[in-house]
């Protein structure tokens, strides 16, 4: 998502830092293209209109135009203002005791799975999370629930069967002893789209948990109708805050771009992909950064952190210095790699890279080449050099891919672990040189 937006604006903002000088008419027409972009892009058109505004009268101003690199300032400008679009800094709950979420949205939202998402999120925060189900109309969200709540083993509290009255379900569920939990999650019911019922269902519901978190669940890739619901559940409800689900997606992403202007409620949280760990807090100024190709460096660093085990990537850069990787060590790495998650994402946090022309990340092509060295036995694995043209024909069945492509995989595993011998010499003869030197 925002990758044609953020396309479009870093076009616009490269021509504009090329002039030599900025001047009133440079602005304007620059502005101008933004606006089109913002509209394209399923930007409210208010919200487009008044953000435009806001930069036009930063970028006129006097030491603006006067500066050395007046391009420079006003992509700081748009980045600044697009922060603050978004909601300036990052908002978090409010997990006061007894700690209550009240999860809401539409069907197909995401917001069973979303519930289930920020359990995992809270726990590995330090909270001791549960979740609780009350949506009485979808049978079927019951046992959904309960079933993420088994994968990520934590406790899932369900009502009797055929209860219809969800005041009842919330004092018998919600009532139980709490044995520990400090955070209580509440997945309720949703429609295909809002109805009266349905709102005076979760008035009557709120009045009676007194919840301190209204989050409403909002389908990023809906556009201006996830505007009209937010606007709708925040005039009944006065939500708390939005969870935007399905920023993984290629949608405008406009929506993302409009909510907290329209409704002012801050976005809390991002769903990034299908996995329940893949689900951020919502940093405005990171996704800002990103969509004009800044990058997300802080971000990067993160997720390597929590998805990398450092005593696994020392073993295997030793392994590369010394040319003795395998293809076990290769499927290590991917694993590796795997837990930052998408690579077409993880690129989206890297400066400067969404510029670079002709480059893209083909997962199909990663999955096939893992394919391929899955169909190796663990002795072809750990001893590449014994792999013939017959162990080669069987591989290639195995993994139904061409000779042609695992000869090609061999050839470029053989020229990495070179080059990574060669490396492996040249830092001992420095190291060797420093000591003699001192």
């Amino acid at each position: 998502m925002f990758s044609q937006l953020g396309d479009k604006l870093q076009d616009i903002f490269k021509d504009l830092r090329g002039h030599g000088t900025i001047s009133e008419s440079n602005i304007n027409d620059a502005l101008r293209q933004v606006r089109l972009a913002l509209l394209e892009a399923d930007v409210d058109f208010q919200v487009a209109k008044s953000f435009v505004a806001r930069v036009k009268e930063k970028a006129l101003g006097e030491e603006v135009l006067r500066s050395i690199t007046p391009g420079q300032q006003i992509v700081k400008i748009f980045h600044d203002e697009l922060t603050a679009l978004l909601g300036g800094d990052a908002a978090p709950l409010n997990l006061e005791k007894p700690a209550r979420i009240l999860m809401v949205g539409l069907n197909g939202a995401g917001k069973t799975t979303s519930a289930a998402k920020l359990a995992l999120l809270l726990r590995k925060q330090g909270h001791v999370p549960r979740l609780i189900a009350l949506d009485l109309q979808r049978p079927a969200a019951i046992e959904q629930l309960a079933t993420l709540g088994r994968q990520i083993d934590i406790p899932v509290f369900t009502p009797t069967p055929n209860e219809k009255d969800v005041l009842r379900a919330a004092a018998a569920v919600g009532g139980q002893p709490n044995a520990g939990y400090n955070v209580d999650i509440f997945d309720t019911a949703g429609r295909q789209e809002i109805d009266q019922p349905m709102i005076e269902e979760l008035k009557r519901l709120r009045d009676f948990l007194q919840p301190q978190e209204i989050l409403l669940v909002a389908d990023a890739a809906t556009g201006q109708q996830a505007v009209s619901v937010a606007t709708h559940f925040n005039d009944a409800l006065q939500i708390t805050g939005i969870v935007l689900t399905k920023l993984d997606g290629d949608a405008r992403g406009g929506a993302a771009l409009s909510m907290r202007e329209v409704t002012h409620c801050p976005i809390k949280f991002a769903g990034v992909g299908e996995k329940l760990d893949q689900f951020e807090v919502f940093v405005p100024d990171r996704l800002a950064g990103r969509i004009l190709g800044m990058g997300d460096i802080v971000g990067l660093v993160e997720k390597a952190a929590e998805a990398v085990d450092e005593e696994e990537a020392a073993r295997l850069e030793r392994k590369l210095r010394t040319a003795k990787f395998d293809f076990n060590d290769f499927l290590a790495q991917f694993k590796m790699m795997r837990k930052l998650g998408p690579l077409e994402n993880i690129l989206g946090m890297l400066p400067g890279m969404n510029n670079v022309p002709g480059l893209s990340v083909d997962d199909r092509q990663l999955r096939r080449v893992e394919a391929i060295v899955l169909s190796m036995t663990l002795e072809e694995r750990s001893r590449p050099d014994i792999l013939n043209a017959r162990r080669r024909q069987r591989i290639a069945r195995g993994s139904g891919r061409t000779v042609t492509e695992v000869n090609d995989l061999l050839q470029r595993f053989n020229q990495m672990r070179k080059l990574m011998k060669n490396a492996g010499k040249m830092k001992r003869k420095l190291k060797e040189l420093q000591r003699l030197h001192h």
